[in-house]
């Protein structure tokens, strides 16, 4: 029987869920576009919606935690070449 990958409800750092391996849309190519276009953001979404876990990406991007976004398209746009890391 094959191991499931746990949904991360209740957790809102990005660190705690790449660290655990749960389940996770990757909204990494979205901040960096975010970083580049812009300046000030309103974020109006429903309670539970993630909010504070895309606050606590962005925190941890700006913060240079380049292992955690190592892998596939989140590495590419946020910066971090996989020969280098």
């Amino acid at each position: 029987m094959t191991s499931r990958r746990k949904l991360p409800i209740g957790i809102q750092t990005f660190a705690k869920i790449r660290g655990e391996g749960c389940y996770y849309v990757d909204k990494t190519p979205l901040i960096a576009r975010l970083a580049e276009q812009g300046s000030f953001y309103f974020l109006s979404r429903p309670r539970r919606f993630g909010k504070s876990l895309l606050i606590d990406t962005i925190a941890e991007a700006f913060a240079g935690q380049r292992a955690l976004f190592e892998g596939g398209e989140a590495a590419v746009a946020l910066g971090v070449d996989p020969a280098v890391a």
